[in-house]
């Protein structure tokens, strides 16, 4: 498996990489991580094989950490030593790494695209003259979600196979004691993200503001990585709103625990929705924007809410829908753990691995035609 990113700086292509060689490796598989990294010393060997050095580099409103670096020859070396079965790219169309993976491989090529943007991919129309000639040659291509199909299909045609990122359902689905500071008889709502636009964060305390107005048993728990002093400013005159950053993740699930509803108001630009799988793998009633990301995930009405992005007022209604009504509240906990369950790691990776054997069978069965023809 072949990471353009930085492998010493944690990040969700990272991780879902790591996750599948995990298994992968249990499973009785060969596995060799090829990756950048800006701290070699750190990587063990035998999780990954530094490949060059990352810069930063910044497409389509967010900074990516890879490697420009020209290593053709260790590649075609590392390749070669290896004799691979399957290479299978993430972000194949990231420079430069996987470039050289695609220029010298000889193996079955599958390509998994994670990213989802609603107004396009920059690089991707940039640099399409290029990357098409290397796109040709992925054997199998991969998307994470709908939203990273939609994004990638806008520059490259052919037929993706939807294969989601995965989340420790055990973990998260375990039983938990909530935090006591919260078991004070309130309703308290969980928002979790960083305090980038995209997440709509104002609009969650919008929706509380307005809500506060109305009833007093209610409390907003902000909780994620980053610094939310301006929206601390901002809620100053607003009770029983809490702001908790960079919370260890372990500590994580016990907000979780002490939620009645959880809140993703994000604006759009999300593949698929790590935070929403996780609250509903807690089982936390979930309201969610209706983008395509989250859609993908949640059926409205079902296994949770999905309301009109950028509108507190409906987000706003909807939770107090969750809130007042405890029979929905129990229906969109169940239902929406049952979806989650669907998203574990291990079904992931064995859908993962099903269609390397799928492809490998393809390709086994074109040479033994053309090996017959030939003899014919």
């Amino acid at each position: 498996m072949v990471c353009p990113y930085d492998w010493s700086v944690p990040g969700g292509v990272q991780t879902h990489v790591s996750t599948l060689a995990t298994y992968f490796r249990d499973w009785g598989h060969d596995v060799t991580v090829f990756a950048p990294a800006s701290k070699p010393e750190d990587v063990s060997a035998g999780d990954c094989v530094v490949i060059g050095r990352p810069r930063s580099f910044r497409t389509s409103g967010s900074v990516q950490r890879i490697t420009f670096s020209r290593k053709s020859k260790k590649v075609e070396a590392a390749l070669g030593e290896g004799a691979f079965d399957v290479v299978h790219l993430h972000e194949p169309l990231m420079p430069l790494l996987p470039y050289y993976f695609l220029r010298h491989s000889q193996a079955v090529n599958i390509g998994t695209f994670h990213a989802a943007r609603d107004n396009g991919h920059r690089l991707y129309s940039y640099s399409r003259p290029v990357t098409r000639r290397w796109f040709r040659k992925l054997d199998g291509k991969i998307a994470v979600s709908p939203a990273a199909v939609s994004l990638v299909s806008r520059y490259f045609d052919g037929y993706f196979n939807v294969i989601p990122n995965g989340i420790d359902f055990a973990w998260w689905s375990a039983e938990r004691t909530g935090r006591p500071e919260f078991a004070d008889g309130k309703k308290t709502i969980l928002f979790v993200g960083r305090p980038e636009k995209r997440k709509g964060l104002k609009y969650a305390l919008r929706a509380f503001a307005e809500l506060r107005e109305r009833r007093d048993d209610i409390r907003l728990v902000v909780v994620g990585a980053g610094d939310f002093h301006r929206y601390e400013r901002a809620m100053h005159d607003v009770e029983d709103v809490v702001f908790r950053a960079n919370v260890p993740y372990d500590e994580l699930p016990t907000y979780h625990a002490s939620a009645d509803v959880f809140c993703a108001p994000n604006t759009g630009n999300e593949s698929q929705g790590y935070v929403l799988m996780e609250a509903m793998a807690a089982g936390v009633p979930t309201v969610a924007s209706n983008i395509e990301g989250f859609a993908g995930v949640i059926t409205d009405g079902v296994d949770g809410v999905l309301v009109k992005p950028k509108d507190a007022g409906a987000l706003a209604r909807a939770v107090d829908a969750v809130l007042g009504d405890q029979a929905l509240a129990l229906k969109l906990s169940a239902a929406g753990r049952a979806r989650a369950a669907t998203y574990a790691w291990d079904k992931v990776a064995r859908r993962v691995l099903s269609y390397y054997e799928r492809l490998v069978y393809e390709r086994e069965q074109v040479a033994e035609a053309a090996r017959r023809r030939i003899e014919g």
